[in-house]
């Protein structure tokens, strides 16, 4: 097995390159304190709902502390792992992206959860697909926008082929239907694609066409139309549709300055739905209350500032974007998961990264930190 492990890292993909240096260790805490963090809030939060379901109330917190291990091999071997070895393979990741969307139309490999058709269950294992086309589009992306260079201005050669592509990814998301992932993979799209030099006209006119397929989403999807009806006015159905976002929002007042304390949150009696993933930014406020819950999100701060100079230093342009996509992504996610809970913006039903429970989800995440990671290494400089 040793023999192994040397083999595989003394091969030339993990072999120190010209001007390799230590990795950037105040993002390995930043990363670090973020999965702590989640391991501590869900297993309070996961209490009640994993003693109903299954007679265990740490149920949920042993399945994560295990993914957590897992993850932290995954997120170990893509930091060993040269950055650049994933350009030379990137139309390949766009086939994968494509062809793990469609796994979820299989039957009997495709799983349902409600309304949504995201899932597959290999071996009695649930993996969500979409979570994993995050990472291997972003790759495809910024390998494309670095081949095209100045030609990214053109629409035959720049725009045209993009939203080609992204039209694609797009409908097999909303077949599902995934509106909340299909929003970050746009927005973090959007982000490689005019930060590599993209026109600013182009943009807007991605705007606008987005604008236009929003509003089709809101006529073909009457449910999502009514998230948006719940932002303006939560009162509009208490006991429906705007039932989640009131328990939130209730949860998030009542926790105050200093929160209940820990363990003390009366919305994850069954009050409050879906208190291990998407809600969990409630109980993490109505627990340690809003001085530590806005520490949480100072982390995320963290987390997109550091990964935003790993970005600006990066030696090659491939590695700029894919460092800006990858803290896009994860910054995206996290507004769209606070603020839905707050009721600034529609719930999207997205985990909050590295915090939430869910396999798929914080294995992406720890992958895409683990290539940051390894781009950190390769960095000029950082301040």
């Amino acid at each position: 097995m040793k023999k192994l492990k040397r083999k595989i890292f003394n091969s030339k993909f993990f072999k120190s390159g010209r001007g390799e240096h230590a990795p950037d260790k105040f993002l390995i805490v930043i990363i670090a304190l973020l999965v702590f963090s989640g391991l501590v809030m869900l297993s309070s939060a996961s209490s009640v709902v994993g003693y109903k379901a299954f007679g265990d109330s740490y149920h949920f917190f042993n399945h994560q502390f295990l993914v957590i291990l897992l993850g932290i091999g995954v997120f170990y071997f893509f930091s060993r792992l040269s950055y650049s070895f994933w350009k030379k393979y990137a139309i390949f990741f766009l086939l994968f992206s494509c062809l793990f969307l469609l796994l979820v139309f299989v039957p009997g490999l495709g799983a349902n959860y409600g309304k949504a058709h995201s899932w597959i269950d290999i071996f009695g294992f649930s993996l969500q697909p979409s979570e994993f086309v995050k990472v291997f589009f972003l790759i495809y992306l910024a390998a494309w926008v670095e081949r095209r260079g100045e030609d990214l201005k053109t629409f035959s050669q720049g725009l045209g082929p993009f939203i080609l592509i992204l039209m694609v990814i797009a409908f097999l998301m909303i077949l599902q239907p995934d509106v909340g992932t299909l929003s970050i993979v746009v927005f973090s799209s959007l982000a490689v694609y005019f930060l590599g030099g993209g026109k600013i006209s182009h943009l807007l006119m991605v705007c606008l066409i987005g604008m236009v397929v929003l509003f089709g989403i809101l006529e073909i999807k009457p449910y999502i139309k009514d998230r948006f009806a719940c932002v303006v006015n939560p009162q509009l159905d208490v006991k429906d549709e705007c039932y989640q976002v009131n328990q939130s929002l209730l949860a998030v007042g009542s926790g105050g300055l200093w929160g209940r304390g820990l363990g003390q949150s009366r919305q994850k009696y069954m009050y409050l739905p879906e208190v291990i993933s998407d809600s969990i930014f409630s109980i993490i406020a109505e627990e340690v209350g809003f001085i530590f819950s806005g520490l949480l999100i100072i982390l995320y701060l963290l987390l997109f500032w550091r990964g935003s100079l790993i970005a600006k230093h990066a030696p090659d342009k491939f590695g700029r974007l894919l460092a800006l996509g990858i803290v896009f992504w994860l910054a995206i996610q996290s507004f769209l998961n606070i603020g839905g809970m707050i009721n600034l913006i529609p719930m999207t039903g997205v985990p909050l990264p590295l915090v939430s429970y869910g396999g798929s989800a914080v294995l992406a995440s720890l992958l895409a930190l683990g290539i940051l990671v390894n781009i950190s290494k390769y960095i000029k400089q950082t301040k």
